[in-house]
């Protein structure tokens, strides 16, 4: 089998090519424009030789038509996004990557460019918790432009999906972390914690630190990602993926803090109606696919800080 993966140079998307590479994939194609997406993700994988790398954005069709006709792959995993913080510096290109790139791609299936599209949402499409374990029939109600233009991408293609029958799935990942995840700009609460703390600063808590995430690590996701990528039980639909419980952002610090031998924080006010709660149901991935998560938040923070400690020891100057 041939693959390709939008924003494969990414944190999701980089761990996605790596396990497509242990799993026997014949090759692996990344189209990533390097907003966020670094080539260190994809050292591991390059080692294969069995990696191609596209610098192009897939918000240009032709420039995807173009590369889906020279290299063929069977499957498009589509995980390009701009992240949610993005949503404050420009709300607009925070949607409308979302929903150019779903378009472009349910066109050129539609067209026969590839077989299958599996599209990773977020349970950002949801807004905060009307409803708790949040299932598939949770209210759509973003927050963010991000998460509107999750919502919007996924209803473009369930619409494409149901009107001419075409092979598309959706995952919906809830709060992943792990290794590779961002901590510059834009960064998520556990790297950019982690980063502080890194750095000699003290981590921030903003609010009162009671909102909850249902944070997952990523070999989770990916696994569940995959699983639903081979069931045709789960096409033209849907499915949550997450730890199926919820973690409240002052206790992740506060653990991260402990791991980190670090002793204080700092308080911030409420950024802009922040999500309240997070928790999923994941009863439909393990109904489909046994979807079952196996790292634990303890021990998968433990890991992620240990990561990023070693590679911020590489980096620094000798």
């Amino acid at each position: 089998m041939s693959y390709l993966v939008t924003g494969g140079a990414g944190f999701l998307g980089s761990h996605l090519v790596d396990r497509l590479i242990q799993d026997g994939a014949d090759k692996v194609v990344v189209v990533d424009n390097f907003f966020l997406g670094s080539m260190e993700n994809l050292w591991d994988a390059c080692e294969s030789g069995r990696i191609i790398v596209y610098r192009e954005d897939c918000r240009f069709l032709t420039s995807l038509e173009t590369i889906l006709e020279r290299e063929k792959p069977s499957l498009v995993f589509d995980c390009a996004v701009k992240p949610l913080p993005y949503s404050f510096t420009d709300p607009d290109g925070a949607y409308m990557v979302s929903v150019e790139i779903s378009r472009n791609l349910a066109h050129l299936l539609k067209k026969g460019s590839y077989d299958r599209l599996i599209h990773i949402s977020s349970s950002e499409a949801y807004g905060t918790a009307k409803l708790v374990p949040m299932d598939e029939k949770h209210p759509l109600d973003p927050v963010y432009p991000y998460g509107a233009g999750k919502a919007a991408a996924d209803l473009l293609l369930l619409s494409y999906a149901k009107t001419f029958k075409l092979p598309i799935i959706i995952p919906r990942p809830f709060n992943i972390y792990g290794p590779r995840q961002n901590t510059l700009a834009y960064a998520a609460v556990i790297p950019i914690t982690i980063r502080r703390i890194l750095d000699k600063q003290d981590p921030v808590i903003e609010w009162d630190g009671e909102q909850t995430r249902d944070f997952t690590y990523v070999s989770d996701i990916v696994d569940g990602i995959l699983k639903l990528s081979r069931c045709d039980a789960a096409m033209r639909e849907v499915i949550n993926l997450g730890q199926g419980g919820e973690t409240k952002i002052k206790d992740v610090v506060h653990t991260i803090c402990k791991l980190m031998d670090h002793r204080s924080v700092q308080h911030a006010p409420q950024r802009p109606d922040d999500v309240r709660r997070h928790c999923s149901n994941i009863s439909k991935a393990k109904h489909l696919v046994g979807y079952k998560p196996r790292v634990q938040l303890r021990d998968g923070i433990r890991t992620t800080v240990q990561w990023y400690q070693r590679r911020f020891a590489a980096h620094e100057p000798k």
